[in-house]
C-alpha cells in the first residue's frame, strides 16, 4: 500500500481545493429545485469551479464526460448529468464533486430531497449525513490515540445500523486522495474496529459513506458509469475530505472546516 502522507503546506493547497468543492456544491444545493435538470446542475458547478482558478476532478477522468455526478432516487453514485434527467416533487439526488487547484483534489458529495420528500428518504439522508460524520469523529480520535482504519469504517456502519434497517452499499467506499483524486488506502463503510494503516497526522481522507432503503446489492448500467440499487430501492450519499492533524481533524470540504459538528475533536486549524 503507498500512502501519500501531507505536510502542513500541502494540507493548507488542499484547504484552497476543497473550498473550491464546497462552493460548488453549495451552489448546487441552492439550485435544486422541481424542474431542474441534471444538466443544469452540471452547468453551476462547472462554472464556480472554472470562476475560482480550478478545473474539474471528474471531468475527462478515466474518459467521464461531465464536471459532477448526478445520481437521483435508485441512482446509487456515477450517474451522467443529463438534459433530460429533470428533477422531480419528491426525488432524492446525490450529487458528487470534485476540484484541482495547483494540483491537489478536493472531494466531496451532498444528498438533497427535492422539494418535499417523503419522511423515509428524509431519514435516510439523515443517517447518512450522520455516518459519515461519525466516521470522521472516529477519524479525529484515532489520530490523537493510534487508532486504525478500519475504526472509520467501523463507526460508519455502528452509526447506520443505529440509525435504522438500511443497506450499505459494498464494493464502493472512501479512499486516500492528494495530487490524484484516488489513491491508497481504500476506505471500507462497515468492518470491525483495529485493522489497517495506523491514523497519524498529514493522512488526507476521502470519507464516503453509501446507504441504501433495501438491498446493498447493486448494478453497473450499460453506460459503464452509473451504478443502481439491485432493487430499485432509493439510496443517500454523502462525502468529505479529511485531513488528520496531531490534536484532531480538519474537514477540507467543509467551509466551518468541520467545527460545527465535531466540536474539540476538530483541529484547531480547522478554527484559524
Amino acid at each position: 500500500m503507498d500512502i501519500q502522507y501531507k505536510t502542513p503546506a500541502q494540507i493548507d493547497k488542499m484547504r484552497a481545493a476543497g473550498l473550491v468543492v464546497a462552493s460548488a456544491l453549495a451552489a448546487i444545493r441552492e439550485a435544486i429545485a422541481p424542474g431542474v435538470s441534471t444538466a443544469d446542475l452540471d452547468a453551476i458547478a462547472a462554472r464556480v469551479i472554472r470562476d475560482a482558478g480550478a478545473v474539474p476532478s471528474f471531468l475527462g477522468y478515466h474518459g467521464y464526460p461531465a464536471t459532477i455526478c448526478a445520481s437521483v432516487n435508485s441512482q446509487v453514485v456515477h450517474a451522467i448529468p443529463s438534459a433530460g434527467q429533470v428533477l422531480h416533487e419528491g426525488d432524492l439526488i446525490s450529487v458528487d464533486c470534485g476540484a484541482i487547484l495547483d494540483g491537489w483534489h478536493g472531494d466531496s458529495a451532498i444528498t438533497v430531497g427535492v422539494g418535499e420528500i417523503a419522511p423515509e428518504l428524509t431519514r435516510l439522508a439523515r443517517v447518512c449525513e450522520d455516518s459519515l460524520w461519525a466516521g470522521i469523529a472516529a477519524a479525529a480520535k484515532g489520530v490523537r490515540k493510534g487508532g486504525k482504519l478500519t475504526d472509520i469504517s467501523h463507526a460508519v456502519e455502528v452509526a447506520v445500523r443505529g440509525g435504522g434497517r438500511f443497506g450499505i452499499v459494498d464494493g464502493y467506499g472512501g479512499h486516500g486522495i492528494g495530487t490524484e483524486m484516488h489513491q491508497d488506502p481504500h476506505v471500507l463503510n462497515h468492518g470491525r474496529p483495529g485493522k489497517g494503516p495506523k491514523l497519524v497526522p498529514g493522512l488526507v481522507l476521502a470519507i464516503e459513506p453509501m446507504i441504501t432503503l433495501g438491498s446493498p446489492r447493486t448494478v453497473e448500467l450499460s453506460d459503464g458509469w452509473t451504478v443502481v440499487t439491485q432493487d430499485g430501492s432509493r439510496a443517500a450519499h454523502t462525502e468529505h475530505t479529511v485531513a488528520l492533524l496531531e490534536d484532531g481533524a480538519w474537514v477540507l470540504t467543509a467551509e466551518d472546516g468541520g467545527v460545527s459538528r465535531l466540536g474539540e475533536l476538530a483541529s484547531a486549524r480547522a478554527r484559524a
